[in-house]
């Protein structure tokens, strides 16, 4: 998608989780990234490493195995696979902190003129009101629908 760097991704029978691999000095990481249905066409987007033993997603897990592009080209590439299953879905984002929230504004900023000819987003604003994605304006939350 968008002509970036992205790591091959499967997903399962239902299209709502989505599995790949990050590559980097700190070996190979199995990470997953999952779509959870919250309300109408509304759908909660998360993404971390997978623990192997308890299949359970660490979202807080720093890897640091340089390749954070990749990742966020992957990461890009299965949202707008899965609008394309899924055409009116409504896709919310937000960071578990401050600074994972900040590196996906940082993303959707550099790729903007890329995201912005395929989606509509919104940025959650300090009055927790939803308003369309302002480059320089800071946000806690993301949403992303399809045109």
């Amino acid at each position: 998608m968008f002509g970036l760097d992205k790591y091959q991704y499967s997903t399962d029978k239902t299209f709502m989780a989505y599995h790949f691999i990050s590559n980097g000095p700190n070996g190979a990481i199995q990470k997953i990234a999952k779509f959870n249905l919250i309300g109408e066409d509304l759908y909660n987007f998360g993404f971390g490493d997978l623990d192997a033993i308890t299949g359970d997603i660490s979202d807080t897990v720093i890897s640091d195995n340089k390749d954070v592009d990749i990742i966020m080209g992957t990461v890009g590439s299965i949202i707008y696979d899965f609008t394309n299953i899924f055409p009116h879905a409504m896709v919310s984002i937000e960071g578990t902190n401050k600074a994972r929230t900040r590196l996906y504004q940082m993303n959707i900023n550099k790729h903007w003129d890329r995201i912005a000819y395929v989606f509509d987003v919104y940025g959650l604003n300090e009055n927790e009101s939803w308003e369309p994605f302002k480059r320089g304006r800071n946000y806690s939350a993301f949403l992303g629908v399809r045109k």
